[in-house]
């Protein structure tokens, strides 16, 4: 294909993603100096479509950014008042006291809400302060000059199926700025790139991931309790991998529920999906939900390497913020407050440096920022615990990993060090001759539903003409390897069944279903032979998520 020719378009900063980091970064760089240009580019249909988080929100990030957020009408009205912990049975529940846990694992004074409607918000606080948010474009490709990230592609839309241009081709735009900010939350394609040319994960442990799947439900309201967040662990999960629920009941009778497996599982026959759906059926759960229903779905990978897997988060021209640098505090099963500090921290440390007269050069600043202040601070504490849990397991983790919080919390040290995380979580895939099938419960329609059926309830949207963009190094791979091999776990591992095997005159074949695609990047993740890499597809398409 010739060179395709782009208009052009100069910014000071170029931001890519409008969730909770990319949002605090615009409204910090305009609170600082109003006649920076700053844009925000979100592949999704409208800011909140593509943002899925549990979520008990600690506003530490928000309170830095926007103290007087309430009296501005933010959608966060909803505060815990009921902190409960459950270890789970096949058919009963044992209570964990909150008194042996450390402060930092309290939910009290935190918030019950939607970060969808929580960055619809922000949103409208940017654009008050002039930053131009530009939803439905996505970010495609980096623009280089030499060493150095320029700025961003966006907008390509009208590619036929062979990547060729339709008649109604829109080549998008060069968005080029003095700073451009990667803010695609986990496993983007664009940090990918930018962490692979310059090898910012050198020296550090391998990241590693959770798939957290959630569903919205409206519930009796005799059963309803506002406030009350409940997070488990145990079945249905067993030995089988690591992870647990979170049950949150916020207002107007809703409750969100999820439920997060860890991706280094070892047994490629788990299907973490009918994992959630089997949850939902412990008694516990099932009383809550009888006679309610389900109103959304949806599904995101989580960064849970914490802070022996945060990269080099500085590049030539760029900067890697929130989830994108892996940010989340696992056992508090939080992230947001951080990303809004990276955000912070990087719009600082870019303000200055642009003010300095610097461009297209490394935030260096913003790195000492983060590696030394609050994200520091929130997640060293929490270092260990999720390498216990993959090394020992549930319970010795759960005893040894509340006591490495209390020393690391009142006088800061850990008598374990800090420990390291192993391979990473495709690696950790085993194969399918070692391990039994599992026997999942047909879904019942009431409490528990098919993948393709709770997939219509994410209000996914592709349009089919485009290229898939779910790319095969390797087409040969699904087959002659990891079905050989690994029964081919990408049919259990996507949670919206975009790949199937299918039985055909010549032997199976691999088919990819990309239209159901909720761009939770597993597969990017967990496929056993890395061969599978998750790009954009066209902007505003994907899910469609009310407010999760």
């Amino acid at each position: 294909m010739a060179e395709i020719e782009r208009e052009s378009m100069e910014y000071d900063v170029v931001i890519v993603g409008g969730g909770p980091s990319g949002l605090s970064a615009a409204i910090r760089l305009k609170q600082i100096d109003p006649e920076l240009n700053v844009v925000v580019l979100e592949k999704g249909s409208e800011v909140g479509a593509h943002i899925l988080s549990g979520a008990v929100l600690d506003t530490c990030g928000l309170d830095k950014l926007i103290p007087d957020w309430r009296e501005k009408g933010a959608p966060i009205k909803t505060e815990v008042k009921h902190d409960n912990f459950y270890i789970l049975g096949p058919a009963g529940e044992m209570r964990i006291p909150n008194w042996p846990m450390p402060p930092l694992m309290s939910n009290h004074g935190k918030y019950i809400v939607s970060m969808a409607n929580v960055c619809r918000w922000m949103a409208e606080q940017a654009e008050e302060l002039g930053v131009e948010i530009f939803p439905g474009m996505a970010a495609s490709e980096i623009v280089w000059e030499g060493d150095r990230v320029a700025g961003v592609v966006a907008g390509e839309m009208g590619l036929e199926a062979d990547g060729t241009p339709g008649p109604s081709y829109e080549p998008g735009m060069e968005l080029r700025g003095k700073y451009v900010f990667l803010s695609e939350g986990v496993r983007g394609s664009l940090t990918k790139e930018v962490m692979a040319k310059f090898d910012l994960s050198k020296g550090k442990c391998p990241q590693k991931f959770g798939l957290g799947m959630k569903e919205i439900w409206e519930i009796d309201p005799k059963k309803h309790r506002e406030g009350t967040v409940t997070h488990t662990m145990g079945w249905p999960l067993g030995s089988n991998a690591g992870g647990g629920s979170f049950i949150y009941h916020l207002e107007n009778n809703q409750v969100f529920i999820g439920f997060v497996v860890h991706l280094n599982y070892e047994n490629p026959y788990l299907f973490p999906y009918m994992e959630f759906q089997r949850f939902k059926h412990h008694p516990m759960v099932a009383e809550l939900l009888e006679g309610g229903k389900r109103v959304a779905y949806g599904a995101r990978a989580i960064s849970e390497g914490g802070w022996q897997s945060i990269p080099k988060l500085t590049a030539p021209g760029a900067v890697l913020l929130g989830c994108a640098a892996g940010l989340v505090n696992v056992p508090r099963i939080k992230g947001n407050h951080n990303a809004m500090l990276s955000g912070i921290a990087a719009a600082e440390a870019a303000a200055a440096a642009i003010k300095a007269g610097r461009e297209g050069d490394e935030l260096v600043e913003y790195e000492t920022d983060l590696r030394s202040g609050p994200i520091a601070d929130d997640l060293k504490k929490v270092r260990n615990i999720k390498p216990m849990w993959s090394h020992w397991g549930m319970l010795p983790s759960l005893v040894l990993g509340g006591l490495d919080m209390w020393t690391n919390n009142l006088f800061g040290f850990s008598f374990f060090g800090t420990l390291k995380h192993g391979k990473n979580d495709a690696a950790h895939t085993g194969e399918a001759k070692n391990f039994k099938p599992i026997d999942y419960p047909k879904p019942d329609g009431k409490i528990s539903f098919d993948r393709l059926t709770n997939v219509a309830y994410s209000f996914t949207n592709h349009e089919e003409s485009q290229p898939c963009h779910l790319k095969l190094k390797d087409p040969q791979v699904p087959i002659s390897v990891n079905l050989a091999k690994y029964a081919e776990p990408a049919q259990r591992y996507c949670p919206a069944g975009v790949y199937e095997v299918l039985e055909g005159e010549n032997g199976p074949r691999f088919q990819i279903n990309f239209q159901n695609c909720v761009h939770c990047k597993t597969c990017d993740i967990k496929d056993p032979s890395q061969n599978i890499t998750w790009t954009t597809p066209q902007g505003g398409d994907g899910p469609n998520y009310p407010n999760m």
